[in-house]
């Protein structure tokens, strides 16, 4: 039984650890674009955590990367930016992402999105500019209609669960429908109409 007492608390406090180290690179990363003076947004995870805690602190969900949406005329400064501060810029496929240390998992990256860009061919629409934007504790974020697009815009499983989250808590609900057309109102009337999917 004291094995399984000690092993619970080590198990807490390497997820509380975690947890520490996201926010400590989201806020790094975000000081570091502030003080540049490069316009930004957080977006993913982080931004549904921000609108969510308004509403119902319990329901926040936890993240384990950090998502930024810059322009891709800032692309050049951001790399610039972050490398300075000790950053390591990757690119894959898909993404473009900055790790603290040269051996980091993708999963403890800040990865950048880019406005005005599809992320995958197959989206239905390109992703927001940073502006207008909304601030949340301390740092910007994209107002909700705008993230709430977004998340319908990739909609991956994440995503999905995220759109729950703010469905459950009633950021959005059927009156949102009318927002969108086409296939972004297809996949919000399904969640809307299918929760427990």
């Amino acid at each position: 039984m004291e094995t399984l007492q000690v092993v619970g608390h080590q198990l807490w406090q390497r997820i509380s650890r975690s947890m520490e180290l996201v926010e400590r690179r989201l806020r790094l990363a975000v000081d570091i674009l502030e003080k540049a003076g490069i316009p930004y947004a957080v977006v993913g995870g982080n931004a549904v955590r921000i609108w969510v805690a308004q509403v119902d602190q319990g329901a926040v969900r936890a993240t384990n990367d950090v998502d930024i949406l810059i322009r891709p005329t800032d692309l050049e400064r951001v790399k610039q930016a972050m490398q300075d501060a000790g950053f390591f810029y990757r690119r894959t496929t898909e993404v473009d992402m900055f790790v603290e240390n040269e051996n980091d998992s993708a999963r403890n990256a800040v990865h950048v999105l880019l406005s005005g860009q599809m992320v995958r061919p197959t989206d239905p629409e390109p992703n927001p500019d940073v502006e207008p934007y909304e601030y949340g504790e301390a740092f910007r974020t994209l107002p909700l209609e705008r993230l709430v697009r977004m998340k319908l815009n990739s909609f991956r499983l994440k995503d999905k669960v995220h759109l729950l989250d703010m469905i459950q808590v009633g950021l959005i609900d059927a009156t949102w429908l009318a927002r969108f057309s086409g296939e972004l109102n297809a996949r919000l009337q399904g969640l809307i109409e299918n929760p427990d999917q």
